[in-house]
Parts: C-alpha cells; structure tokens; sequence
C-alpha cells in the first residue's frame, strides 16, 4: 500500500495549508513583538519621552544644621508601576546658611556608583574605583570625569524640597 492510498491527496493539501497558516502566524506574532520593542527604544533614542523635573520635599527646615551634609532619600521624578524601591533615589543634601542649601546626586559622575560622605575628611569618596570629591562636589581624585551633579534646592512653607530630574546618562 502506498502512502498516498493511506492519507490521500487532501490531507497534503490541508497539511500545506497548515503550514502556511502557522508561518503567517510566526510572522505576524513576531512583527507585532518588534513594534512592541522598538516603539519606545525609539522614542528613547530620539529623546521624546520627557521625564518632569518635580520639587520633592525632603524635610522641614529645622531638621537640617548649618555645616552638617546628610542623605535624604525622595522618590524619582517619573516612576514606573513596576519600580517598586528602586523608585527611590537619594540626594547628599548640605545646609550651607539659615536659607541656603546645596544637593548633590549619590551617583558618582564615572559609573554611577553611590558615593559616601566622609565628614572627618569632608570629601565624598566613591568606593567603586576610587574617585574622590570635594565637599563642594569638585573632582579632587580619581577617574571621575566631572563634578558631582547638582540638584536645585528650595525652602518653601518651612520645607526643604529637591527639584528632581533624571540622572544624567555619564560616559
């Protein structure tokens, strides 16, 4: 008996018509990813999504000394639902007079590590590769390739508030 004899000819037929509707199928699902995937990788890459710059409070006015730089800890100015705690960030925050403060970025400038305030020597230090900073936030050592970022700070209704923003992609 022949093979034909046992399926016949329209179970070819309705094997290659099988065929290609799975292979349509693949192809469109796959299509459907790709879009999915590039959409906001372009965006991204072409700059328009806009993450808002938000004042966050960080503490009442009083909390904070003259001369004294603390950590405060805020959430990111654009959190994502699936952040969870990494949608905390943190700032080293310095009262420099009665109604001046000065905020620095955690992040180190050369990978991004967070960097530590080191009062007895009054310099941050990164602890990854090194790098050292000034108390004014100045490259003093290291690889670092530039100053520590700065966040605008404000005293408003008695509170001190960080304007948030991203943080600067470094290289």
């Amino acid at each position: 008996m022949s093979e034909d004899s046992i399926h016949g000819p329209a179970d070819d037929t309705a094997e290659c018509g099988r065929r290609r509707f799975l292979s349509r199928l693949s192809i469109m699902v796959g299509s459907i990813a790709g879009v999915i995937v590039a959409i906001p990788s372009v965006a991204f890459l072409l700059g328009l999504r806009k993450v808002p710059h938000v004042w966050r409070t960080v503490g009442k006015l009083e909390d904070f000394q003259i001369g004294t730089t603390v950590k405060v800890a805020f959430l990111d100015p654009s959190p994502l639902p699936w952040s969870g705690v990494t949608a905390r960030t943190a700032a080293w925050l310095r009262r420099e007079t009665a109604q001046q403060f000065i905020a620095f970025s955690v992040d180190c400038t050369h990978l991004g590590c967070p960097v530590r305030w080191l009062p007895d020597a009054n310099l941050f230090m990164c602890p990854c590769h090194g790098g050292v900073f000034y108390a004014n936030g100045t490259v003093a050592s290291g690889p670092p390739p530039k100053p520590l970022t700065q966040y605008p700070v404000r005293v408003q209704n008695g509170t001190v508030q960080i304007l948030t923003s991203p943080l600067p992609i470094t290289t």
